[in-house]
């Protein structure tokens, strides 16, 4: 049987020390060991920007986390809740936003087992993500 944890977060690149912070207590909870936890909030940091920002002409005003924690596993996926009308347009809260294809994607591919990247109907973007302990 699997616990499964949601978060809801605001489009808000503050909130990613919230973010990292939360998902390396779960992960320590779950029983992984000190890298594998290191891992985790680093790919999830990653993901979130991407799903908020990277890419996009505005960012989310909300996101989801969604981890199902398993004997051993960890799947987390990461998606725009909002939708393409609730983007704060004209607002970049990083500087020199990247694309999709940039380093992130690749450090998350580093980091975790599986990544994949998925835009659901809306055109929101979809991150999908797997730790073996």
């Amino acid at each position: 049987m699997s616990d499964l944890l949601r978060f809801s977060i605001p489009g808000k690149p503050e909130y990613i020390q919230m973010v990292r912070l939360a998902i390396a207590s779960v992960a320590g909870k779950a029983d992984f060991d000190v890298d594998a936890v290191e891992d985790i909030k680093e790919a999830v940091a990653e993901a979130s920007k991407i799903v908020f920002c990277h890419g996009a002409s505005g960012f989310s005003s909300r996101y989801e986390i969604v981890c199902e924690i398993e004997e051993e596993k960890m799947a987390i996926t990461v998606s725009d809740s909002g939708s393409q009308e609730n983007r704060v347009e004209g607002v970049k809260p990083c500087d020199n936003c990247p694309t999709e294809g940039n380093l992130a994607v690749a450090v998350m591919n580093s980091l975790m087992d599986s990544v994949n990247i998925e835009l659901n109907n809306d055109g929101n973007k979809i991150i999908k993500m797997v730790k073996n302990k």
